[in-house]
Order: C-alpha cells, then structure tokens, then sequence
C-alpha cells in the first residue's frame, strides 16, 4: 500500500501557530493535499491529547472523513536539539507525558523543552517502543548538526536506536549523503506545519510502502522491514529554505563562507549577526565532495506548494489573493488534490487556465523554476523563466507522476 505522510506538524497549542491547527481542519486540507497520514504533534501538551483522544477510534487509531493520524511530537533537550518521537498509541503518549512532567511544565509549550539530553530522550522513546530521529537535522537553530558534528555526539549509547532523520526545509537527500554516518538512516521530508493552509501543510512529504495505515506499518517501512519502506521524498529546493546559504538575520545579506570566516560572523553591512548556512554546514561535515546515495535511498523529488506557483506566475504578493484562491479552488475541485495537478494532470487539459499559471506549472515540471537561495531566515525566491512560453509544447514531464499512487 502506498501512502502519502506528512510525520511533523504542530498544533494551535505550540506557539506561534495558528488557531486553526486543529485536527479536524487538518484532515480536511491533507485532503486537498493528496496526503494519507498527518501527524498529530504536540501529543504531550494536556489539552491536545484530550482532542487526541476524543478523535481517536481506539487506543492506537485516529482518523478523521479520508486521514489518518500518528500520534507524535517534537522535544527540544537541554542543548537545543529538536527530536521527532513516533508514538504507537494514545496511552503510550499519556506515559511519555507522564515521564516528561518531572522536567517541564507541559502546559507551557505544544513542544515542549525539556531538561533531558538527546540520549536520555531516546532512552525514554525505546522504553515506549517510540521511535525517535533529529528534527530539520542541518537547521542552524535547535537542530543536531547546529551543536553536534555527529550522531553519535548527541545519542551516545543510544545512537544505534535512532532509525531516522528528518531532512528540513533547507537540504536534500543529496546533501545529507555527503555523511556517511547517515547512510544508515531511513530520511524523512516533512512540513513542520504551523498552518493548516495549503502552502504549510504537506508542503514537505514521504511516499511510503506500508503493509497497513498503523504505527506498526509506518515502524516496518522506517526500518525497511521486507519490501516496506519510504520509496520517495518530496519536498522543497534547498535553496528554498531560510536557512541554505550564511546570511545575516537582520539584513540577509548573503555571504560565501570564507567571508563570513573573514568579517567573524558579522555582517558588514548593518553588523548582524551571520548565521551560518546548511550548505556550508554540510561542506563541514561531508566525507564526500559528491553524494554517494546507499541502494535504499529513495529519490527526491522537489516540490513547490501549488499555490505559490500560482501566485508567482499572476505576479501577487500573497496566496490569500483573490486571483490565486479561485485558481487554486477550482483546481481542487476539477482535479481532486494539489499533488494530482503538480504531477499527473496533461498539459492539454489546463487550457482554461490562465496561460501565465499553466507556464508555471510546466516550468516546475521541467524543473526550469529560478530559485534565488535563502539564508538567515528568509526564505528563497521563486521565479518563472521568461522563456517558458508555449503551453502547446510540453506533456507529462519526466515521468514524475509514475512516483505517486492516488
């Protein structure tokens, strides 16, 4: 069974989220998305599990119209790092919230930041049967590589229970098989949603082979049990995330490593601080100068929320305009999912589109996007190039709609 999942989001509860992170507005829009499986997140803060549990079927099932959940959550430890746990069931995160009170107020935050190392986490996830994995691992904040320069820096005796690593918004497959250290590791491409809206949500994914929609599936699959596993991840350009190249978090002013080395991480043009990219950060680390993928590394495929290509290609300042909602509406309803217009709908059937949105589409297929690389915590920019210009030349694109099962 293939399934589409999304396995980090957050709910209204962490903060700087929006108030419409609830689970029910979450079905609905992974609907729209094209996605099977959302996480639930937050599964320690008391009021979200309540709202967990009262949408559960059972202890390890919860599902809502067409998604289905798994319970998970994210954990700073005492260094800053961010850990995903994979839960099997609704009393097993009432025990994990049960352990964690003693070194945090769970109220306080949805993700909530505890006086624990990454390897006294992991010690709690195993005794939970949880499984466990860093965050946006390359993230220059409260990621691993941000205070580690290995695995085994953060998890200790631990290391060889951690079964995964959440890539980020910032890098790729090709950049995290430049250490070998991960070879090991099955990759995850999540949102990190903090909105439910169709730019956030899912805007990062796994295609996953699973023998069943349940905790104990997504364990096989993550582990490359049999024939299971995560077959594609999709998610962002690199250069799309607000983190790929060093700049300055005031300023973004963008910088090559060897002038940040220079200048001493601060900026010479307003005296910011310079925050140091993924990309050089991977070049710290890298054992190869070229990526070397293991035979189970599935492919990326790079994505582009459906409504920004919109946006870009009718030139407006937000998704929220009037222009790009009754595009993105009408697609949704024509064509069921964002996924199925990106990758699967033929070229000759978007003619009553606007010819600027059927451009774009087809730029993004062909992978001609111009994307200007992010840095210091603003995102990348996204660009049409000027020459993509005749709708009437171009099909399916590289086979890329093969990739996903709907």
């Amino acid at each position: 069974m293939l399934i589409n999942a999304d396995l980090h989001l957050h709910s209204r509860y962490s903060m700087a989220c929006s108030n419409k992170m609830e689970l029910a507005v979450m079905a609905q829009e992974a609907a729209k998305k094209g996605v099977d499986l959302l996480a639930t997140g937050d599964c320690t803060h008391p009021k979200w599990l309540n709202e967990i549990k009262n949408a559960a079927v059972d202890d390890e099932n919860v599902c809502i119209g067409k998604t289905n959940f798994i319970i998970t959550t994210e954990i700073e430890d005492k260094n800053r790092v961010h850990h995903l746990l994979i839960l099997p069931s609704v009393s097993k995160a009432e025990e994990l919230a049960e352990r964690l009170e003693h070194y945090t107020d769970l109220m306080a935050d949805g993700r909530p930041t505890v006086k624990l190392t990454g390897c006294e986490i992991a010690e709690i996830a195993k005794e939970l049967d949880a499984m466990i994995g860093p965050c946006h691992a390359f993230t220059p904040w409260t990621a691993l590589y941000a205070y580690h320069d290995s695995l085994k820096s953060c998890y200790e005796d631990m290391t060889d229970y951690i079964s995964f690593l959440e890539l980020g918004l910032s890098a790729d497959s090709d950049y995290a098989d430049r250490i070998e250290e991960l070879h090991r590791l099955t990759f995850l491409s999540n949102s990190d949603a903090h909105s439910p809206w169709a730019n956030k949500l899912a805007r990062e994914f796994n295609q996953i082979n699973v023998p069943e929609i349940s905790f104990n599936g997504l364990k096989k699959a993550i582990l490359r049990e049999n024939e299971y596993r995560v077959t594609c991840n999709a998610g962002f350009y690199p250069q799309e995330g607000k983190y790929n190249e060093s700049a300055c978090i005031k300023c973004y002013t963008h910088y090559t490593f060897e002038e940040c080395k220079a200048n001493n991480w601060k900026c010479t043009n307003c005296g910011g601080l310079i925050k140091k990219g993924v990309k050089d950060r991977v070049n710290e680390l890298a054992d190869f100068k070229e990526p070397k993928h293991p035979p189970h590394r599935p492919p990326y495929i790079h994505m582009l929320p459906l409504s920004e290509i919109i946006m870009t290609a009718l030139g407006h300042a937000s998704i929220n305009t009037k222009g790009v909602q009754t595009a993105w509406n009408y697609l949704m309803e024509r064509y069921d999912n964002e996924l199925n217009v990106l990758l699967n709908v033929e070229i000759d059937d978007l003619g009553f589109l606007d010819e600027r949105i059927t451009n774009a589409i087809i730029a993004f297929r062909e992978e001609k996007l111009i994307i200007r690389p992010g840095g210091g915590g603003q995102y990348g920019q996204i660009e049409i190039p000027d020459d993509i210009n005749n709708v009437n030349q171009v099909r399916n694109s590289k086979g890329q709609s093969s990739l996903f099962d709907f």
